[in-house]
């Protein structure tokens, strides 16, 4: 449920950071995820919502 967009579901990325010598150690990307008041079945609710929804519009403000 945590580190995840509540709109998309987009969430935690696993994989391997490269050196330039080739080693490889684990990584992690996260979504950026911001608190948002938004409208949601017409009641104002706090969401965790990724900065792509919110550029594109999914999201509206309340």
């Amino acid at each position: 449920m945590a580190r995840t967009c509540e709109i998309c579901g987009r969430g935690p990325e696993f994989g391997a950071k490269v050196s330039h010598s080739g080693r490889h150690s684990r990584r992690v990307r996260l979504p950026n995820l911001q608190r948002v008041h938004a409208l949601h079945k017409g009641r104002r609710v706090r969401m965790r919502v990724c900065t792509r929804c919110i550029k594109a519009g999914r999201v509206t403000k309340a």
